[in-house]
């Protein structure tokens, strides 16, 4: 098993979920009293909400490239980035640890592709939602759109995230928001909709088929599985290297 590097703490909340979602999971692959072999580094997350909201990517670029060094140091052998927005940032973790960092934005085109479908709905905080280059550039080299919601819906999206999933708050009547706001990008023709926000699991319900018209993708489960693929796997070939 190699030793994955964990870079989490955006939040701590959805990172707790990674950590025993591959625990869980290398116990059912391998039995027994196996766990995951893992290294974290957990940032604070009110550092890393500060310079999203001034815009300063140089500076969280350059945060996150000392981090992906601290993992390679820790012994890390490939490295998950534990948030679909700092994958803003993938290159310089990969240039800063060396080490293969497995994308969620491709583990998720992956299981979009393989639904067959052309159209997905994504939901994810405000930077995910309005980056062109994270989810839409590359699914779009699938063969696949995406509709991200707008306005007021937009908002309500990322204002769950961040006032209430990231401090561990877990509200019907946001449930209920969402699935209206699932419901809206249904009718603009999304074929499926796309958790892409490690938090959103613990509001909506993934595995709930009376929740949406339409699959949902839960981000944060599809990642975790890649990256136990990776650790268990014979050889890392099919990882991307440094930051291609």
């Amino acid at each position: 098993m190699r030793r994955i590097g964990l870079l989490g703490g955006t939040s701590w909340q959805s990172s707790s979920h990674y950590y025993s979602q591959l625990n869980e999971g290398v116990q059912a692959r391998l039995g027994g009293l196996r766990s995951a072999d893992l290294v974290l580094r957990s940032v604070d997350f009110a550092d890393v909400a500060a310079l999203q909201s001034a815009g300063d990517w140089a500076a969280l670029g350059a945060m996150y490239e000392r981090e992906g060094a601290q993992l390679r140091a820790g012994g890390a052998e490939l490295v998950g980035i534990l948030a679909n927005t700092m994958h803003l940032v993938h290159d310089q973790v990969a240039r800063g640890s060396g080490l293969p960092v497995v994308h969620v934005v491709d583990v998720v085109a992956d299981a979009v592709v393989d639904l067959g479908v052309e159209r997905v709905g994504l939901l994810g905080t405000r930077f995910t939602m309005a980056s062109q280059e994270l989810y839409p550039a590359r699914l779009a080299a699938r063969g696949v759109g995406t509709i991200v919601p707008t306005g007021a819906d937009a908002v309500e999206v990322d204002r769950v995230i961040y006032e209430e999933l990231a401090l561990g708050r877990v509200l019907d009547s946001s449930r209920a928001s969402y699935a209206a706001i699932i419901g809206r990008l249904v009718e603009q023709g999304a074929q499926a909709i796309v958790l892409g926000c490690t938090e959103l699991s613990m509001l909506v319900p993934p595995d709930d088929p009376a929740f949406s018209p339409v699959p949902l993708l839960d981000s944060t489960a599809l990642h975790v599985h890649a990256l136990l693929d990776a650790a268990l796997a014979p050889q890392a070939s099919s990882l991307e290297e440094g930051a291609a």
